[in-house]
């Protein structure tokens, strides 16, 4: 059976009967739109197939529209941080096509389970990017509801999330919403994470419970090559789509600055965990194009000719010229997303400076959802150590 959009069976693509890269179960790496903004095939994947031609261009165009507004919510957070008004930012630049693609992928139903640097998937769930300056001004720990948008809170420690993804997948499993054949019902679950952090206790004890389980989890690494200072080189001796299969189950390592690839390649994957097929790993393979966080300086430890290198890889500009050379979008189309763009950074600035210092005894509110008498004894604790101040009231 074919799947719509994305080539051949889904088992064919990612099972065991694909063994061809030096017997790794895994295949090379996908690209459906090149660097010079040109289409091309690849024989596992494809992007539009279903779409009639106004809906391909629409849905491209989207595309752009996402990654440039979400490159803006990264180049204003760093300026706010630079300014004083954030402690910290995550930087995501020139990993918008790997966030982008991966979260156009996701059904309502999907569950996502992001690190600290998943702003364009969260962009594309609906969450708020104020609510994310929020985190990083430090007046809240998450300010929006995981329930409302299926986007979990970020995930500060690294590849801890990965565990919570496959738990979750496992309760999906036992809610009875995988392998359903209801497209409205069944779910998938996709936890992001980084090169770095697959040299994690937790992610390989991720890896091992959702092969053990068949659970329905996307493991999504975006291998920006950089694990802080660490030069992916340095952290394996393969390529990391191909550990996949020592776990039992299929990996794929998709061109992460390819925003069609990476729709096509997740899609297949969710699609893959949502018919109860089990697990997939994907690595988008794509480059930090800033730093890894702002208190971080990428001069000391890399060359500038690789950042100059990659930079001809540039995700957006690669959508821009396959838009304009196939003649999908108006000039006046890029005029509107770039004032869009002009826009939500001025609500971004006016909005992160107005939001309000919390009240200390609020982080106590969403520790548990029913509070216990240890917690309660914390929280009276340190209300009388704040009124024990002269000037409390």
């Amino acid at each position: 059976m074919t799947q719509p959009g994305f080539g051949p069976d889904l088992a064919e693509v990612f099972g065991p009967a694909r063994q061809t890269s030096a017997e790794t179960g895994a295949l090379g790496l996908v690209q459906l739109l090149t660097p010079e903004g040109e289409r091309v095939e690849h024989p596992e994947f494809s992007f539009g197939d279903d779409l009639a031609d106004a809906e391909l261009a629409e849905t491209v165009r989207g595309f752009f529209r996402d990654m440039t507004l979400t490159r803006r919510i990264d180049v204003e957070a760093t300026a706010l941080q630079r300014h004083g008004e954030l402690g910290i930012w995550a930087q995501l630049l020139g990993q918008e096509a790997a966030q982008v693609g991966a979260g156009r992928a996701l059904r309502p139903q999907d569950y996502v389970f992001p690190t600290y640097r998943e702003h364009g998937v969260a962009w594309c769930k609906g969450v708020d990017p104020l609510k994310l300056l929020g985190l990083f001004r430090g007046v809240d720990q998450g300010g929006w509801d995981p329930r409302e948008n299926n986007f979990g809170l970020y995930t500060i420690v690294i590849g801890a999330q990965t565990l919570h993804a496959t738990g979750y997948a496992m309760g999906m499993q036992r809610d009875g919403v995988v392998g359903t054949g209801d497209p409205d019902r069944d779910s998938a679950v996709i936890a992001h994470f980084g090169d770095g952090a697959s040299s994690q206790g937790d992610v390989n004890e991720s890896f091992i419970f959702a092969a053990s389980y068949n659970a329905p989890v996307v493991f999504f690494c975006q291998n920006n090559q950089w694990a802080i200072s660490e030069p992916i080189e340095r952290q394996t001796r393969i390529p990391l789509y191909q550990r996949a299969l020592g776990f039992g189950f299929p990996g794929v390592r998709v061109d992460g600055n390819d925003v069609l690839a990476t729709y096509a390649v997740t899609r297949a994957a969710l699609q893959r965990a949502r018919d109860g097929q089990g697990p997939t790993f994907v690595e988008a393979y794509t480059y930090r194009m800033g730093a890894h966080t702002t208190t971080d300086d990428p001069t000391r430890y890399r060359l500038s000719d690789d950042v100059e290198r990659w930079k001809l890889k540039d995700p957006i500009a690669r959508v821009e010229v396959y838009l304009k050379r196939n003649g999908l979008a108006e000039q006046s189309f890029f005029d509107d997303v770039s004032a869009e763009a002009d826009d939500l950074g001025h609500r971004l600035r006016e909005g992160c400076k107005a939001l309000p210092d919390p009240q200390p005894l609020s982080m106590f509110d969403h520790v548990f959802a029913e509070e216990t008498d240890e917690l309660a004894a914390q929280r009276d604790g340190y209300a009388a150590y704040l009124e024990s101040f002269e000037g409390a009231h």
